[in-house]
């Protein structure tokens, strides 16, 4: 396994996608508001962090591959702010477009005695404007064309920057490349990622982007399910996240349905960003999809051990891989 996670290193990846600062505010609790029934906390400090398909790249970057993100921000305090994280990470910031009068999307998280209490978000899902969504496939298109690219990641957060049309333009750049596609969808775009080389929604997602209802015990319904699906995008792989449940992944070759890691569970967000970044760069080191699915459900269990958003560890996911 080792010479896989070396392979890591040689690996360029561009991740497409809804950018975020994830903001966060630590306190203590100790009264009731006279206000309202309602914890008074008392902020003792604000933690400003890479959120969406940031986190996403800093996921791929703590793995040891290089990541390289396209998205878009507003012409605010915040992202200014979130330029000088992705500085801050060594990350490159020239796929970022900066659009006036549109707002970074930020989700403020209030966390007491390692609780999150209320998250409040400030953002727009509007789509962005045909003269942006130009600007960023022509960005696209010169990332590809001038590096060495060696996986694409759809980071689908239902912000407004992707679009049907620019989905589908890049997977057939990508196709006619060899570059490998992955595709973390929401629900507007949920049908356009087509012939992807892996689909990676959770069960939420599957359910509603095809309107219909799964039990999430039973196979077969997950499995009816992921055959519409594939009837509709013919992924070569479906690799569908079941939280507590596990992961299923599905191919020509077959599916598995792999269990859920037990866990010391602290805090769930940004695991699946984990999942997509570890899955990628399993599948473009040469791994097969079954192992690839057995890796990236360790990665996601891993990184919910940690309150807040945190990218996984190199080290960590080696060893307990070796371990299994």
């Amino acid at each position: 396994m080792r010479q896989f996670f070396q392979k890591f290193s040689d690996l360029n990846i561009l991740i497409i996608g809804d950018v975020m600062m994830d903001t966060y505010l630590w306190g203590k609790v100790e009264r009731i508001s006279p206000e309202a029934p309602v914890p008074v906390v008392s902020i003792t400090k604000k933690e400003n962090r890479l959120g969406g398909a940031a986190n996403v790249a800093l996921n791929v970057q703590s793995l040891g591959a290089s990541p390289l993100i396209c998205s878009v921000i507003g012409d605010d305090a915040e992202g200014k702010e979130f330029l000088n994280l992705l500085r801050d990470q060594k990350l490159s910031t020239d796929g970022i477009v900066t659009i006036p009068d549109r707002p970074t999307t930020v989700k403020t998280r209030v966390i007491g005695h390692n609780q999150q209490i209320v998250r409040v978000d400030a953002e727009t899902d509007t789509q962005i404007s045909l003269e942006y969504r130009l600007q960023i496939f022509e960005k696209i298109k010169k990332i590809i064309e001038d590096q060495k690219i060696d996986a694409i990641i759809f980071e689908d957060y239902d912000k407004g920057l992707l679009s049907e049309e620019l989905i589908n333009i890049t997977v057939e750049l990508a196709n006619r490349k060899n570059i490998l596609t992955v595709a973390d969808p929401k629900k507007r775009n949920f049908l356009c990622y087509k012939n992807v080389s892996l689909f990676k929604p959770n069960l939420k997602e599957l359910k509603e982007g095809l309107k219909v209802d799964i039990e999430p015990n039973n196979i077969n319904e997950i499995n009816d399910a992921v055959k519409l699906l594939q009837n509709l995008i013919q992924a070569d792989f479906v690799m569908v996240t079941l939280s507590e449940l596990g992961v299923y992944i599905s191919s020509k070759n077959g599916y598995k349905v792999l269990p859920a890691h037990i866990r010391n569970i602290a805090d769930v967000s940004g695991a699946g960003d984990t999942v997509i970044a570890t899955a990628t760069l399993c599948l473009a080191a040469g791994l097969d999809e079954f192992t690839t699915a057995v890796i990236a459900n360790l990665a996601g269990g891993l990184v919910c051990e940690q309150v807040g958003v945190m990218p996984i560890s190199y080290d960590l996911l080696l060893s307990e891989t070796e371990n299994l």
